[in-house]
């Protein structure tokens, strides 16, 4: 099991950053709605969204945010 997070998509492909290195999936591989920034969970070539993971980013990105522009 391996965790990343979406970078961005380009055409069919979607690339993922797993710790620090880029890898290309085929679109089609990803669940339906997922964006990027979302942390995804990849076992096996399926990849799943990790919700609480995503939630926990956008928090922490949020917060950091809140910070600069206060």
């Amino acid at each position: 099991m391996e965790r990343g997070v979406i970078d961005r998509f380009e055409e069919e492909i979607v690339v993922i950053e797993i710790g620090g290195v880029t890898r290309d999936y085929p679109r089609s591989s990803l669940p339906k709605g997922a964006k990027s920034g979302d942390a995804v969970i990849i076992e096996q070539d399926r990849i799943r969204i990790d919700n609480k993971e995503t939630s926990k980013r956008k928090k922490e990105i949020q917060d950091l945010m809140d910070e600069l522009f206060e």
